[in-house]
């Protein structure tokens, strides 16, 4: 499915020093609140992502990778099923670690990936798989309403990043977040089920530790391009003098 227009251009954000140690039955009513620790404006961006250098209008400098993993490593099963689009035996796999509230993620998802999908995932060059590294409470509730929504995972993703600012700082998260919920098919009750489910919570709290720790992840969006690592959004034309040289 097609990524449509999300947001504005932001600036991506350094990811907290930890997590809250907030139990399930709690993330309602910490979305109730005024969500301050999710306001984009409270946090401050991190240094860019190291970018291409100014390149001419004929060309884009392939952009500097900042680090490798092992790619057996990277592709082994953690507590969440990864989601995929794509195929399996794609050429190149590409691995983004987002959270929900991050804004930069948000922009990335409206101006590069509707052209990757189009271009490399769904011609079967590149396989894209999502993982969880949520920022916050409000972050983790809309990772956790993703997986609820099952097979409509990355349609919810498309909509709570296309919605971001309607949902992500406002006085009333929750609220916020029950109305999109019901548009993707939810209840009053499949809602307050799905943010209640303390094994989901622990599982998308596990994937994120593991990203950081393993593979350290400090930063939202990180890419891992067959094993190597890419902080910070990329353009078309970035990612493109990436994964070309590897089909």
């Amino acid at each position: 499915m097609s990524r449509p227009p999300f947001g504005q251009s932001f600036s991506r954000r350094n990811v907290l020093t930890s997590l809250a140690a907030i139990p399930a039955v709690a993330l309602l009513a910490a979305c109730s609140d005024s969500g301050e620790e999710a306001k984009a404006a409270d946090v401050k961006p991190a240094n860019p992502a190291t970018p291409a250098k100014p390149a001419t209008p004929a060309a884009v400098q392939v952009p500097e990778a900042q680090g490798n993993v092992d790619m057996t490593e990277l592709m082994k099963p953690g507590a969440l099923p990864d989601k995929q689009l794509g195929k399996d035996d794609a050429k190149v796999t590409i691995v983004e670690y987002a959270s929900m509230t991050c804004p930069h993620c948000a922009h990335f998802a409206e101006t590069t990936f509707p052209d990757l999908k189009t271009k490399y995932i769904d011609t079967g060059k590149a396989r894209y798989i999502l993982r969880e590294f949520p920022f916050d409470p409000s972050a983790e509730a809309g990772f956790m309403l993703a997986r609820c929504a099952k097979d409509n995972y990355f349609p919810m993703v498309d909509v709570l990043f296309r919605q971001q600012a309607n949902w992500v700082g406002v006085s009333n998260t929750k609220e916020a977040l029950l109305q999109i919920s019901k548009l993707a098919g939810f209840t009053q009750e499949s809602f307050e089920a799905c943010l209640t489910d303390q094994k989901l919570l622990d599982d998308v709290r596990s994937v994120q530790k593991r990203g950081a720790n393993e593979f350290k992840v400090d930063s939202t969006p990180t890419f891992f391009i067959n094993g190597k690592t890419y902080k910070g959004a990329m353009s078309i034309e970035e990612m493109s003098a990436i994964i070309d040289p590897l089909l």
